[in-house]
């Protein structure tokens, strides 16, 4: 192996690791919920909201729990899915495509949701992947702040990872609320983004594969 290769994977890995502190997993999620909560409660009154309404009270609570254990769920490595994979009996060598997976993340810039839909391919070999897995991958790395280009990598090179192969498209269209509900305020618009490796970087496979999911 070429000695720049260890460097140059590190490099790669870097990049696509969502930026995480060192002592990201010493609390508990109950813990961080309590903190979170006291935090967000603080930011309500700051704006004047009265906490004592009905309505208002439990709000830094459930926004805390949400945060924690559902829309942020996906930074801890605890929860990511147990892929299973199966033999390739049927001699299948053609291209798997699993498209319209919703995409439900949040931008890390202005913790808005990013809403959109991914389209995954892969050109099967020794092993296959169960379907729901695919959309579980996704699930997992869009439940962090992102941005839309690191998200499409990470799936693309998790999948890739876990077939031990090179042949993988992924490509996600969404809208930013980031750009709809602040700033420009333009509700027309999408996002997309692509990452194609192995056999999807030839014109008739990348062709094969858009025309797929138009």
């Amino acid at each position: 192996m070429d000695s720049k290769e260890p460097h140059k994977i590190h490099h790669i890995n870097a990049v696509l690791n969502t930026p995480m502190r060192s002592d990201a997993f010493e609390k508990s999620d109950d813990e961080k919920v309590e903190i979170i909560e006291k935090h967000f409660k603080v930011i309500m009154e700051t704006l004047g909201l009265d906490l004592t309404d009905d309505s208002l009270k439990q709000t830094p609570h459930r926004v805390a729990k949400m945060y924690v254990k559902e829309i942020f769920s996906g930074l801890n490595p605890a929860n990511k899915p147990s892929v299973t994979l199966f033999e390739n009996k049927y001699g299948y060598n053609q291209m798997l495509v699993e498209k319209n997976i919703s995409v439900y993340s949040m931008c890390e810039h202005h913790f808005v949701p990013i809403i959109g839909k991914a389209h995954v391919a892969y050109m099967a070999n020794g092993k296959v992947i169960g379907l729901s897995k695919i959309h579980r991958l996704v699930k997992y790395y869009a439940k962090r702040p992102q941005v839309q280009e690191r998200l499409t990598r990470q799936i693309a090179e998790a999948l890739k990872n876990t077939l031990s192969i090179e042949d993988v498209a992924v490509t996600i269209d969404a809208r930013h609320m980031c750009v709809e509900c602040r700033g420009v305020e333009d509700v027309t618009s999408s996002t997309i983004t692509s990452a194609l490796s192995g056999q999807f970087l030839n014109e008739p496979t990348r062709s094969e594969f858009l025309r797929f999911i138009k």
